[in-house]
């Protein structure tokens, strides 16, 4: 039995944000894109270097776990590379497996599939903005992998194949009225950026990766491109995140506690290169 984790509610500061008029303006100031970009020059500069120490002991960091390096910004060390012992691929060619580190969440795609992301919902069809595409994964797994800020922010190819280009959305705000509760609540979209992968032994994947709301920067390697299982696909700057892979029906076999654990409000822990499942024929 893998580790797992209770989901947890919203915290007290992001209800603030999202259900408090007040709160929903700070919530444009945080998802501003001049200020990610500001944040974000600062995090790659030799100024937050001071950053490191005091978050290696909060977060209670074990550095002996990656390859040892002079971290020249803050943003240099939160995508420090983990030693490849400590996250060996499962090679075997029926094996399906995990593409990053995080707590892992599934869900059967139908056409009431509804899954978390930053705290809201989104079907496969929203998430993409292709109705096309989502009907691809009708009947299929989605595998929603939230990354903390403490966790591994690398991301690797999950098996053999080609990849098409990424194709980038653009966070933005809704203001939404339910009314059943009355109160003015607003829907953040993350800015979020997703490539098809043509694998060889799991049919048509999509992974989805979706930043941070506050600087949360996407760095995809390759545009078209051949790639190998566990071959490096890109990495996620500062901020927590989240990684989601869409399989197509009858392509994937999940491990049934996967499926259980989300069923009883419960995330799975897994690690980068983790066997999660089987190919299907």
């Amino acid at each position: 039995m893998r580790p797992t984790l209770d989901k947890q509610p919203a915290a007290k500061g992001v209800k603030f944000l999202y259900y408090n008029p007040l709160g929903v303006l700070f919530l444009r100031l945080f998802t501003w894109r001049p200020l990610s970009r500001l944040v974000g020059k600062y995090l790659d500069g030799k100024l937050s270097r001071r950053r490191i120490k005091k978050y290696i002991k909060k977060h209670n960091i074990d550095m002996s776990n990656f390859i040892e390096e002079d971290y020249p910004s803050f943003n240099a060390f939160f995508t420090r590379r983990i030693k490849p012992e400590l996250r060996p691929f499962d090679t075997e060619p029926e094996a399906f497996v995990a593409p990053c580190d995080g707590k892992l969440s599934l869900y059967e795609i139908d056409d009431d599939t509804k899954f978390e992301v930053k705290g809201f919902e989104y079907t496969v069809e929203t998430l993409l903005k292709n109705k096309e595409l989502a009907n691809r994964y009708r009947g299929g797994c989605c595998f929603v992998f939230r990354l903390a800020v403490e966790d591994y922010h690398r991301y690797f190819y999950l098996d053999n194949g080609t990849k098409g280009e990424n194709v980038f959305i653009k966070g933005r705000l809704h203001t939404v009225q339910p009314a059943a509760l009355e109160k003015r609540r607003v829907f953040t979209e993350n800015c979020r950026e997703y490539s098809v992968l043509e694998t060889e032994h799991f049919g048509s994947v999509t992974q989805v990766e979706v930043g941070a709301m506050m600087v949360g920067r996407i760095v995809n390697l390759h545009g078209e491109h051949a790639f190998g299982r566990g071959e490096e696909k890109g990495r996620f700057e500062f901020g927590g995140s989240t990684i989601i892979v869409l399989t197509e029906k009858g392509k994937v076999l999940p491990d049934a506690e996967l499926f259980e654990n989300t069923a009883l409000g419960k995330e799975t822990i897994v690690k980068c290169g983790e066997r999660l499942g089987t190919r299907i024929g």
